[in-house]
């Protein structure tokens, strides 16, 4: 006797239960992440190991409780509108119990200070408003590190698993790409989340030696290592990188922030034995000619406006542009003031970003590729009106779609820039403030431009209301917009 197939049944569309787990399970390992700042306070006997002792109890607390009152719910089959539900609250549910620690510790930050910093932690931006660094609470410090880490590994598996599936900005261009590679290198999704784990974890211990080696303490290493692998930025130091003043360790900063700006599964791929991927990948090409360039144009600057020697500029260029266009906003010098021209190309710079796939924020190089293919095609046509002329991205077609979620990516981008630059202006930030401010939160690069927010400063100084907006702008920038503005159109919410 024949048996029907069996159907697969879907959650339905806004079944919260099992979003509610998956929050839970984030949450315990949140709380156990808390456990080594903890460790760190009562070594140094600093009395912050109680707050970490509590807020670490709390949040284990909520997590095992969403875990225990939804342990039925299991996730068969998402529906769009529970993948777009369940992005966007884990990383605002995950911010807001990051900001404890920063809330209830000696540094007496107000609510709106806190969320910032975590979450300019957990989004990798790198802004800070903390000042004083060197007399931190060290557990705090770690805290702050801790928190870029698991960003930038999350980052990369938002960008490879999620967001290419919810079609945002394009990426439904990277979907048959990578599970075409992935069936290549490893049979399970699973195993590839491990594999990029693994790869992460590698080359953080790998850069923490190199730091060591290079003169920094073993705390100043390892914290360093997990902020400039995730191209976070946060520094133990007010004076960021320039506290070191080491052109070993700047150069070792510069070969792992260019290391975070790849995508992680081509460093699988040339693992299990295709090492040419690359230097064929149209991104990673496209990322290399950039980063060359700007090393290029601002040790240009230096030498010929400044009169620095070609290596000393070559040195500063290329750590201050790499740090910028990754968006790890590390900083050996105000660049700021290095004139008209390197302040519009720091401006631009922080737009671009690094690849798909990698800790980066910003609009994505693969972004600047398509487009160009687009245009390119289109100026062709023109020419040649009888001709046929195809846009392509790493020898494939162009879809229609992600043409068109490409083109709607850059609008929504200069919208919400324009948005958050005004606001920004009308709560009294001067011109460049308020447009560096919001377009370093937007592109979750770091530090920002002028004498207010510049280089070798932070954020401490601007108001309440502003840190609320850039904090908002941070995650916006980070969840690719799409995921966040979806939420706030009346047609998601309807049956």
């Amino acid at each position: 006797m024949n048996r029907r197939p069996t159907r697969v049944q879907r959650q339905n569309p806004f079944e919260l239960r099992p979003l509610l787990r998956v929050i839970g399970l984030l949450l315990t390992v949140l709380a156990c992440f808390m456990m080594p700042p903890m460790i760190v306070d009562l070594v140094y006997g600093h009395r912050d190991w109680l707050v970490f002792l509590l807020t670490g109890g709390v949040t284990l607390f909520v997590g095992v409780s969403l875990l225990l009152a939804n342990r039925g719910s299991i996730i068969q089959a998402l529906s769009t509108r529970q993948a777009f539900i369940l992005t966007t609250s884990v990383w605002v549910v995950l911010t807001a119990f990051a900001a404890l620690p920063f809330l209830y510790a000696d540094q007496q930050m107000s609510l709106a200070d806190a969320v910032f910093e975590a979450t300019s932690g957990i989004t990798t931006t790198g802004s800070t408003v903390m000042s004083g660094l060197e007399e931190a609470p060290p557990g705090l410090l770690l805290w702050r590190s801790i928190l870029q880490w698991l960003g930038g590994i999350g980052i990369i598996v938002m960008g490879v698993a999620v967001l290419p599936l919810l079609s945002v900005g394009g990426m439904q261009l990277f979907r048959t790409e990578n599970s075409d590679r992935s069936d290549k290198i490893l049979p399970r999704a699973g195993q590839l989340a491990s594999a990029i784990g693994s790869v992460y974890l590698l080359f953080t211990l790998a850069c923490a030696v190199a730091y060591a080696v290079a003169g920094m303490s073993w705390f100043d290493a390892i914290n360093h290592a997990m902020t400039t692998v995730a191209t976070g930025g946060y520094s133990t130091r007010d004076a960021s990188m320039a506290a070191f003043d080491s052109a070993t360790i700047e150069w070792i900063a510069v070969a792992f922030m260019f290391t975070g700006a790849i995508p992680f599964v081509l460093y699988i791929q040339a693992l299990g034995g295709e090492p040419g991927i690359l230097v064929r990948d149209t991104q990673v090409v496209w990322f290399t000619g950039i980063v060359l360039a700007a090393w290029t144009l601002m040790a240009g600057t230096l030498v010929v406006g400044h009169g620095l020697d070609p290596m000393t500029a070559l040195r500063h260029a290329a750590f201050n542009t790499t740090s910028i266009v990754t968006g790890t906003g590390y900083a050996t010098t105000d660049f700021g003031g290095w004139g008209p021209l390197a302040v519009t190309f720091f401006f631009f710079l922080m737009c671009v970003g690094g690849c798909t796939g990698s800790t980066t924020g910003g609009i994505k190089v693969f972004r600047f590729a398509v487009l160009y293919a687009i245009a390119r095609t289109q100026i062709l046509r023109l020419i040649q009106p009888s001709g046929v002329f195809l846009a392509t991205y790493n020898g494939r077609l162009i879809p229609d779609a992600v043409a068109i979620s490409v083109m709607a990516f850059f609008f929504l981008f200069a919208l919400s820039f324009s948005v958050i630059a005004l606001l920004l202006s009308a709560l009294g930030l001067d011109y460049l403030t308020a447009m560096s401010a919001a377009i370093t939160s937007l592109a979750n690069v770091g530090p920002g431009l002028g004498p207010v927010v510049g280089p070798v400063l932070n954020f401490s100084d601007i108001p309440e209301a502003a840190k609320w907006i850039m904090a908002f702008a941070m995650l916006l920038g980070r969840l690719e917009m799409f995921t966040i503005l979806v939420l706030l159109a009346p047609a998601f919410w309807r049956k």
